[in-house]
């Protein structure tokens, strides 16, 4: 499986290619229906300074915290 490393400067470039944007408030958000805010795996709408992953798939959205990383381990078992 191919994974793409990044930095915090290119986020809205990447979030871009996903056709995301990020709002006033600092989720993310659907580009083309700017109200719907992406959920993480777990349902939890997701700041962008919270990103730390996107899943291959239907685009499954991890935050970047060990609560959140550990539950997506143990939900991949």
């Amino acid at each position: 499986m191919a994974k793409i490393v990044f930095d915090r400067s290119a986020r809205n470039d990447i979030l871009r290619a996903f056709g995301k944007t990020v709002d006033q408030e600092g989720y993310i958000v659907e580009t083309s229906a700017p109200n719907h805010r992406v959920l993480s795996f777990d349902g939890e709408e997701v700041l962008a300074t919270d990103l730390g992953g996107i899943r291959k798939g239907s685009e499954l959205y991890l935050k970047n915290n060990v609560a959140s990383l550990m539950r997506y381990i143990k939900l991949k078992r």
